[in-house]
């Protein structure tokens, strides 16, 4: 129990040149990063340590964000940044700026509820080798405009560091609650305290997003996805190998920077030795497919968020990771002796739902829920290797044990977990 536990607390200790042409906005509207943030007292972080860095207040930060519009808006716009703050993001992911602000000349002066999601910053030890905050811009364009997804606008890509210390994408901020990451919502939040049928209408609707997104027509994914000359996407035989070497390289580059869990290397192992003998069609995959990336009104989706993973493959890459993303989730609760929602998001269902709004039976869920086990293997070694370099942990005389999932790993290879487990 407490191998487990005190996992939770490390994931939330450890992580905690001018721009290109970018599109104008367009007649504002209202919509939030879907996260609570504090105004008083919250700032950026300036330093190359996120655990030993200053922090830009608030007023500091608006200040900035109030010389870097009008750089990306029509002259006489004449904008003003009335508050600007911090809210509670994943540390994993970069820190979500809030901003409201005003533009246009009387009568048409509009008011602007934003959010700015900066790329994380060059720590001494990064999660990950780029921000790919340019594929997130241009992706969000593609879902919003081939899908009925709902994503929040993009509006400007920001890649001189110079205003705000790093990168950053400004969007429309979306209305609505996000299940918890950090402690987990299974641990118990509001979607503890619904209803089965609630749990079952955000499943359902949930699902419906990934059954959405992946009906874009070819020419959306080419523009994603853009092929060389004029030679169609990859199949979804060759995207699936694509997208495992791209795993491999990110285990090597993580793996140069610290020390190794051996049990990765037996599940890329056994992901050759049962690759899959054929795959559906390749689809603009949303990468980091979890009901945590997504805010609710109710218990129905008001925005999807989250595109830095998006990738061509095969539909079950998402559907094994929004499924692995809650077991992942399941088993920590165990572990901590708590009830969890071992209804909820159950693999059978979820691929079930998929089939039955889509038409398309998703195939080799074993292969592909290994898989997601595996990619998130290898950013929790990273995270380890954070908390070790910061002095919060040390290399267990496993190091296998470096993984708060190592369990599972192991029950997989073995070909035991879902019997266990539903």
């Amino acid at each position: 129990m407490n191998r487990q536990a005190s996992g939770v607390g490390l994931v939330a200790a450890a992580v905690a040149a001018p721009s290109r042409p970018l599109p104008r906005s367009r007649r504002p509207g209202s919509v939030s990063d879907g996260h609570v943030g504090t105004r008083a007292g919250t700032g950026v972080g300036t330093h190359t340590d996120t655990h030993t860095d200053t922090r830009v207040g608030a007023e500091e930060l608006r200040k900035r964000l109030q010389a870097w519009l009008p750089s990306v808006l029509p002259p006489h716009a004449e904008p003003v940044v009335t508050d600007a703050w911090v809210s509670d993001a994943n540390p994993l992911s970069g820190d979500m700026v809030r901003f409201d602000a005003v533009w246009g000349q009387p009568p048409n002066r509009w008011s602007r509820e934003l959010s700015a999601k900066l790329a994380p910053r060059d720590t001494v030890v990064p999660l990950f080798p780029r921000h790919g905050l340019d594929r997130q811009f241009e992706t969000m364009h593609v879902v919003r405009e081939n899908t009925r997804v709902p994503v929040p606008a993009p509006l400007w890509l920001e890649t001189d560091p110079e205003p705000l210390g790093t990168p950053f994408l400004v969007m429309q901020r979306a209305q609505g609650r996000v299940p918890p990451d950090m402690v987990p919502y299974n641990f118990g939040s509001w979607l503890t305290e619904a209803t089965d049928a609630q749990r079952a209408t955000l499943q359902h609707t949930s699902i419906d997003v990934l059954v959405k997104l992946h009906d874009i027509a070819e020419p959306g994914v080419r523009r994603a996805f853009p092929s060389p000359g004029t030679r169609p996407p990859p199949s979804a035989a060759s995207a699936l190998a694509d997208h495992v070497e791209r795993q491999r390289a990110y285990h090597r580059w993580v793996t140069a920077r610290g020390p190794d869990a051996p049990i990765i290397g037996r599940c890329f192992d056994w992901l050759e030795d049962n690759w899959p003998r054929r795959v559906g069609q390749a689809v603009l995959g949303w990468g980091d497919a979890r009901i945590g990336n997504i805010t609710y009104d109710g218990f129905t989706p008001a925005a999807v968020l989250g595109w830095r993973m998006s990738a061509l493959g095969p539909r079950e890459l998402d559907l094994g990771w929004f499924i692995y993303q809650h077991r992942f989730f399941e088993d920590l609760a165990a572990v901590a002796g708590l009830p969890g929602l071992p209804g909820f998001l159950r693999r059978d269902d979820v691929c079930g739902d998929y089939e039955a709004m889509s038409g398309y039976r998703p195939r080799d869920m074993n292969f592909f829920t290994l898989y997601a086990a595996l990619r998130y293997a290898i950013v929790l070694l990273r995270v380890r290797h954070r908390a070790i370099r910061l002095g919060r942990a040390v290399v267990p005389a496993d190091p296998d044990d470096m993984l708060l999932h190592r369990p599972a790993l192991e029950a997989m290879l073995a070909g035991t977990y879902w019997a266990g487990v539903g």
